[in-house]
This record gives structure tokens, C-alpha cells and sequence, in this order.
């Protein structure tokens, strides 16, 4: 009885969120494909997580741990079903291509070519899924670059972006979180979602490629468009921005403070409130081009002005003056703020049992909102279930296989 209950709340997952029917066989791990999958199912897809008997790499990554488990594992596998398959043993091969056959959605990060020697690559599953949208991941694509390592920080790296991380006279710095595997299952996300819609409307199905090396040139958007339309070849700023002044932390009377001053009208606003609104009518300061050219001399008539209170006090009064301005935090405080002002980040994954705490989808939806009804699996522990489910009635979503046995 308790597989069954299990089983219809699976098939009842179908019903809830703007992706309700689709079903999706994960063959991804480490951050890309997890992160876009799990954004999928939090928009209601039924998403199959396949793991080798050793599991997903990230489930060993520790610390941080929450009860023995790794926390960056947990933090982007929620609503997942996980079915462990060996695919060197031929039965469980078989169910991982019963999978792939059944599926709307195949998503895979091996390395080029890894899938031919199993059956399971592109052309394989298209002669028996021939609809099926089939998302792969590398690291640089699969010509050149091929036989290269897809690691995000090699690709931070390669790209161009530790070259922008950091002060002029620090060496180069890779960010703070795994930015390019984050921007790759972002536009993995994208591009699925694109071919379903492809899909509904013409029947066919249809290969999705992105690689990390890619994301990551899109990724930088005005700096590699600096370099590709005008041969400017961005360097090291520290917290500074090219193109807009002032842009970056500041020092106050205690503490820094951000100021992100975008136009001549919030720079005039910001002169006014710091009392020395003589600087708005400066030629060499009044217009944005002006400003960035001579920030040098700017910075420090604002760091004289800002002197005068607390980064805290001046937070205070800039926002209420529409300045655009933040704290520097750290994690918590980031959370809390946003607690603060009504965007409730932190979410429940799973029933109140094995309910677990994780950051809020962050796509609003006023009519199919963002689910969070199961807390990240344990390893394997849904590969009774979905062998059941593979071995019943053969239905391309699993509410057609709930129709099919009403």
C-alpha cells in the first residue's frame, strides 16, 4: 500500500504547474543539469534523477552537511525522483533506456560521445522516442573542444571572467559561486522549454546543446560586446563598472556602502541628499560619460560628504530618497533582508516528515505557482517506483498512464 500511495502521488505530480505531464529522465549531475532540472520540476514536471550506484559527485561534497548530507546536493536536487541504475548491468541498462523511450525530456552532461557505447545517446533514443527533446551539456561544445574537462572553473578561467574578478593589482579571482554552471542550466532551462513549446506546436522533437564556455561568453554580456563590436578588451576593476560612475562601494563615517548610479537624475537626487548638490551642475560630473571619464576626482568629494554618518544611516536615507543603494551583507543577512521586505526566500521541500528548508523558486506564477512537494531523495530511493511505473501500461507522460488505468 505504501508504494501504491507513493506511486499516485507521483502520477498526482502531474497534475500541478505549468509543466504538468512532462516527463523528464535526468542522466546530469554536479550543478548544471541538476539546477535546471530541478527548476523544471518546481514548475510541476515529473523529473526522474538517474544515478550510477556511486550517486551523484555532489552528494559527497562536505561541508557544510545537514544531518550527514552535503548541503550543496541537497540545495538543488528538491522534487526529484531518484532511480539508481548500473549501466554496466544490462538489466538496469534496459530500464535506462525504457526511460530515455518513455520520457518528453532526456537531459545529459557525459562527455561528447559518452552515451553512444549504451544506447543512450541522441540518434539511439530518437529511433524510439522520436519526439523526445534531448538536452545535452558539455563543457566546450563538441568539436574542438570535445576532449576538454567540463569543470566551471576552468571555464571562468578560459573565458575571461577571473581575468575581470578582482582589484587591477590582485591576481585574477573565480566568483564566489559556480556562476557558469549556474548560466548554463539556466539556458539549458530555456532551451527545453523552447523545444516543448516547438513541440506542442508541430510535433517534433529536437536536439538542445549548450556547453559551459558558451554560457559563459553570453554570460558577460557588455564586457565580451565590448571586445566583439569595438576590439576593447575589458580588465580588472576591482568593484568598479566600465561604463557607469559611481558604481561600487564606498567609504562612509562606518562602513561601506553601494551606490549604483545609473543616470544624471539619480545623480543629482544623490548630490542633493549628501548636501553638496553644487557637484550635479559640475560640467566635469554632470553627465554619466563626464562622471566615468573623471571618477578619479569624484570619489573622493563623495567619500568627504559620505564621511559624515554610517553606511547604515545613509542607507537609510538614500532609499527613502529613490537613491539606489545597498548594504554589504553576507549570506544571512541577504536572506533576512529579503525576509524583510516580503519576498519570502525560504521554502519547505516535502512533507512535514522530511520537509527540509531551500531557497523559493524564483519565478512568480499568479495562476500555476512553484510546487515544493518532495524533499531531495536519498540515493536510489525511488527505483522500486519507478520500475513499476516503466513496466506498466506504455504511455509517452505519466497522465496518460494515469488515464490509461483509471
Amino acid at each position: 500500500m505504501k508504494d501504491r500511495s507513493r506511486l499516485e502521488e507521483l502520477l498526482a505530480r502531474s497534475s500541478k504547474g505549468p509543466l504538468s505531464g512532462i516527463v523528464i529522465a535526468d542522466f546530469g549531475r554536479v550543478l548544471a543539469g541538476p539546477y535546471c532540472t530541478m527548476l523544471l520540476a518546481d514548475m510541476g514536471a515529473t523529473v526522474i534523477k538517474v544515478e550510477s550506484p556511486a550517486g551523484d559527485e555532489t552528494r559527497a561534497w562536505m561541508p557544510p552537511e545537514h544531518e550527514g548530507q552535503s548541503t550543496y546536493y541537497l540545495s538543488i536536487n528538491r522534487n526529484k525522483l531518484s532511480i539508481k541504475l548500473d549501466f554496466s548491468d544490462p538489466d538496469d541498462l534496459a530500464v535506462a533506456r525504457d526511460l530515455a523511450g518513455r520520457a518528453d525530456v532526456v537531459i545529459e552532461n557525459f562527455k561528447p560521445g559518452g552515451l553512444e557505447k549504451f544506447g543512450l545517446d541522441y540518434q539511439s533514443v530518437t529511433s524510439i522516442n522520436p519526439t523526445v527533446i534531448f538536452a545535452s551539456i558539455t563543457g566546450f561544445g563538441t568539436a574542438g573542444g570535445a576532449g576538454l574537462p567540463g569543470y566551471d572553473l576552468l571555464v571562468q578561467a578560459a573565458s575571461g571572467l577571473m581575468s575581470l574578478t578582482g582589484a587591477p593589482d590582485t591576481e585574477p579571482f573565480r566568483a564566489g559561486v559556480a556562476v557558469v554552471d549556474v548560466f548554463t542550466g539556466m539556458h539549458a532551462c530555456i532551451g527545453i522549454l523552447a523545444a516543448l513549446n516547438h513541440r506542442q506546436a508541430t510535433g517534433e522533437g529536437q536536439r538542445v546543446e549548450v556547453n559551459l564556455l558558451s554560457s559563459a561568453l553570453s554570460g558577460l554580456v557588455n564586457q565580451t560586446g565590448a571586445y566583439a563590436i569595438a576590439g576593447v578588451v575589458p580588465t580588472r576593476m576591482g568593484n568598479e563598472h566600465p561604463s557607469i560612475y559611481p558604481y561600487e562601494p564606498i567609504a562612509t563615517g562606518e562602513g561601506e556602502i553601494v551606490l549604483a548610479i545609473g543616470n544624471d537624475r539619480q545623480f543629482r537626487g544623490l548630490c542633493r541628499e549628501l548636501g553638496i548638490p553644487e557637484l550635479a551642475e559640475d560640467p566635469r560630473f554632470a553627465a554619466a560619460p563626464d562622471r566615468s571619464r573623471n571618477r578619479l576626482e569624484l570619489r573622493p568629494l563623495l567619500e568627504l560628504a559620505l564621511a559624515q554618518a554610517a553606511a547604515s544611516e545613509w542607507f537609510e536615507r538614500l532609499t527613502a530618497a529613490g537613491i539606489p543603494c545597498a548594504p554589504i551583507q553576507d549570506i544571512a543577512a541577504g536572506v533576512q533582508f529579503a525576509e524583510r521586505i516580503g519576498l519570502d526566500p525560504i521554502i519547505h521541500a516535502g512533507h512535514e516528515a522530511e520537509s527540509l528548508p531551500g531557497i523559493r523558486h524564483p519565478i512568480a506564477f499568479s495562476r500555476t505557482p512553484a510546487t515544493y512537494d518532495k524533499a531531495p531523495p536519498g540515493l536510489g530511493a525511488d527505483t522500486d517506483l519507478v520500475r513499476r511505473w516503466l513496466a506498466g501500461p506504455l504511455a509517452p507522460t505519466l497522465t496518460a498512464a494515469k488515464e490509461a488505468t483509471a
